[in-house]
Order: structure tokens, then C-alpha cells, then sequence
């Protein structure tokens, strides 16, 4: 059933997809709840207080979640755009032959990313079991083309990464989720310790791989997406807290360059179970989910 509907969306033109989910996530962001909170917390935080910017981010919010279906299942024809200004730094990282790992947070649509990547080479992303069983099925038959493929954000995930990347391939994960206990530091994340995850950087050293963060930014009316692409500058730290550091201010200026896209609704500074406390100076944003 939800497979038809997600078939039937697809169906949808791309600007009516992203007037619908505008409408729905307004009308979520007017209801009163810790959804609005957070989101207006954390883009306050970031410093983004205005009302009028929480109201536009919760919209692009919910352009994110209809704009799925077509990108999930109708993949030449959100594809076809797609286009990016930054194809040299692909092209340059793909000409030294030593695999790339990329980084793609929560920002704009993510899930067009790594499409576009699979374009010039095969790229195995890492992804967390959705929460709802029903949209597993969905999910695992979109995620998984010719080019493209979907591992478990688990140790057996992890060991296909590595295997990918010295086979000079490319693999994608999402640097912004909140890892478990022992897999994270504190790091700043727009001037507030957040429990950042340290296998970017643990991958990167096994393997001497480029590290890109990439983001698909939603364009208006639409027309499609841009995919923006930044190279972290080498080599990198050795410190786990500086290498954690410099990816979310690498991410921080991606960020910027088109706010309301972030998806600032995510618990990121929550303390997951078993972790370390945040900074004596600070205390944790919410509870684990």
C-alpha cells in the first residue's frame, strides 16, 4: 500500500511535490510542540532567531520529505535536474584513484546526492533502519541501483566501507547523526559542543582517502537541485576531537550558503545513552530519542 502511494507521488511534478510538502510542513510547524522548539532553538543557536526563518525552514522541511518518491522512483528523471557548479573537485579527488569518502548532512536533499554521484563512479552509502517496519521495503528497493549501494549503519557496514575505499570506490554517510556511546566527541557545532561522530575521520586515516562534503540544495519552482561539493584540506588532524571539529565547521559553511534547507528540527545536541556529558560549561539540549 505505501509502495503505491509512493508510486503515485512520483507521478507528481516536481514543483507541485515541493508546494505540497511546503504547505504540510508550515501547518506541522504551527502546531505547538517540541517539534517548533527545537527547530527555532537550534536555528537561534546557529543565528538564525527570526520567526520568518524557522516558518521558511520548516517548509523546505516538508518539500524534503515529498520531494522522496521521485527521487526514490524516478531516478533519470530527478537526475536529469540535477546540475552542480563544483564538478572539478570530483573530477580531481576521482583522478588521484584513491577512493573518496563523502559527507552529506542533512541539508537540502540528501538522498539526490549520492545519485548524482553514482553518475561517475559506484558509491556504497551507510543508512540507519528506518523507525516505521512499513517503510523498510520502500526504502530498501530505492536505495539500491546499479551504481548505488545501500549498507547497514552497522560493524558489517563499516567493514564493506573500508573495503569500498581500497578498491579505490566511493562511500557516503551522513556526518551530522548523533553516534553511539564510544563512537563520538564533543565538538563545537555553531558555538555548542555537539557529540559528533569519529568514523569520518578513523575511515579517512585507513584508508588515505579524499573527504568531500557534498549537499543537494533544493532549487526554487521546482526546477531541481544543485550539488555543491567542498574538499576538507589535507592532511588531516590526527586529533579525533580536531578532525570532528573540522568537519562540522566544513559543514557549517555549507550550511550557510542556504540556511533554511538545514533540517534544524534534528535533536543534534542531545546526549546519546552511555555517552560522556557535554562540557561542564553547557548542558545537553534534550534527551535521547
Amino acid at each position: 500500500m505505501l509502495l503505491t502511494l509512493f508510486r503515485l507521488l512520483a507521478w507528481l511534478p516536481l514543483p507541485i511535490l515541493h508546494w505540497l510538502g511546503r504547505i504540510g510542513g508550515r501547518i506541522a510547524y504551527a502546531w505547538p510542540g517540541r517539534y517548533r522548539r527545537r527547530l527555532r532553538a537550534n536555528a537561534a543557536q546557529a543565528g538564525y532567531p527570526d520567526a520568518a526563518f524557522a516558518r521558511q525552514a520548516a517548509a523546505q522541511a516538508g518539500a524534503m520529505i515529498l520531494e522522496l518518491p521521485k527521487v526514490w522512483l524516478r531516478n533519470e528523471q530527478s537526475l536529469g535536474k540535477t546540475v552542480s557548479d563544483d564538478n572539478a573537485v570530483v573530477e580531481a579527488a576521482l583522478a588521484e584513484g584513491r577512493g573518496i569518502l563523502y559527507l552529506t548532512p542533512h541539508l537540502g536533499c540528501f538522498e539526490i546526492t549520492a545519485r548524482y554521484v553514482s553518475l561517475r563512479s559506484p558509491i556504497t552509502v551507510m543508512f540507519r533502519p528506518p523507525r516505521k517496519a512499513i517503510l523498510a521495503p520502500v526504502m530498501e528497493s530505492a536505495r539500491n541501483t546499479s551504481a548505488l549501494r545501500a549498507v547497514p549503519a552497522t560493524m558489517q557496514g563499516v567493514r564493506e566501507f573500508v573495503r569500498a575505499l581500497k578498491r579505490g570506490e566511493s562511500v557516503g554517510m551522513l556526518p551530522d547523526q548523533a553516534p553511539g556511546k564510544g563512537d563520538g566527541v564533543w565538538a563545537p557545532f555553531f558555538g555548542r559542543s555537539a557529540y559528533t561522530m569519529t568514523l569520518p575521520g578513523k575511515l579517512a586515516a585507513q584508508t588515505g582517502v579524499a573527504v568531500i562534503l557534498t549537499a543537494g540544495e533544493r532549487l526554487p519552482a521546482g526546477r531541481g537541485w544543485r550539488i555543491h561539493y567542498v574538499r576538507l584540506p589535507e592532511p588531516l588532524p590526527t586529533d579525533p576531537v580536531e578532525q570532528a571539529t573540522l568537519i562540522n565547521q566544513t559543514m557549517e559553511t555549507l550550511i550557510r550558503r542556504f540556511p533554511t534547507q538545514y533540517l534544524w528540527s534534528y535533536n543534534r545536541y542531545k546526549t546519546p545513552a552511555g555517552a560522556p556529558p557535554p562540557p561542564s560549561a553547557e548542558q545537553p539540549h534534550g534527551k535521547r530519542n
